[in-house]
């Protein structure tokens, strides 16, 4: 019994010893990782990084994980080929079979799924809105975004100019519709505003209302999937297929 006793004593010994290498492991790895990560996607702070799943050091030996679940607060989307870019807000990734070489300079994801942001604010900027003639004299912009309730944006329209020697200085709205078509943000107005000076100028307010917006270069080439209008912005969600984290 005594040594049956001793026995017992070492293997639970042992056990939290096991437990406690196993986490001081998979901290040093998450740190690695983040940082391997920033230089990669040249980010200006270092990305949260958690790898899931237990025990770490058996995945490690097998040479895959499970689970790595990513989080960065700002990242820099480019929107095209010149150079300009989208801010996206809290990403948030999880990477799902994680093959890395054996050097460790490099790993890819079989798959990820992820969510973030793009605040109404910075989805205004980035599209550029600029004056455009509806009727002769009368110009119209879209000067601000907002969440319309019931997955609809709110879009502000201020029309300005001269109909008919009638002086027009007001801004209106629409609620409009939000997809992902082509790798892009489309805004669609669900219906265009009544206006006496423009109400036969159909096509060019759609000029005005309706937008795209490109955001490309995510993180490891993950493309976006679906977006729907929230209070605090446009909220997308991303996936994608072998998808390469560093290297």
């Amino acid at each position: 019994m005594r040594a049956l006793r001793i026995l017992l004593i070492l293997v639970v010994i042992l056990g939290g010893l096991f437990v406690i290498v196993d986490r001081v492991a998979v901290h040093f790895a998450e740190g690695k990782a983040a940082d391997k990560l920033k230089s990669t996607e040249k980010l200006a702070s270092t990305p949260d990084v958690s790898i899931e799943g237990f025990p770490f050091l058996t995945q490690l030996a097998g040479g895959s994980l499970d689970d790595v679940q990513v989080g960065i607060k700002d990242y820099q989307a480019a929107t095209g080929t010149d150079g300009t870019t989208i801010r996206i807000d809290d990403l948030k990734a999880d990477m799902k079979g994680v093959s890395f070489s054996g050097d460790y300079s490099s790993a890819t994801a079989d798959s990820a799924t992820g969510t973030a942001t793009v605040s109404y604010a910075e989805l205004l900027k980035t599209s550029k809105s600029q004056p455009t003639e509806v009727v002769p004299g009368v110009q119209a912009q879209v000067v601000g975004l907002s969440d319309g309730g019931n997955g609809k944006i709110k879009v502000a329209i201020h029309i300005t100019g001269s109909f008919l020697s009638i002086p027009v200085d007001q801004t209106t709205s629409v609620l409009s519709s939000v997809a992902v078509v082509n790798n892009k943000v489309e805004v669609h107005a669900d219906s265009l505003p009544e206006l006496a000076a423009i109400s036969a100028a159909d096509n060019r307010v759609r000029d005005v209302t309706d937008f795209s917006q490109a955001i490309n270069q995510l993180p490891g080439g993950i493309k976006l999937d679906k977006v729907q209008a929230a209070p605090d912005g446009v909220r997308i969600s991303v996936k994608g297929s072998d998808v390469r984290l560093a290297g």
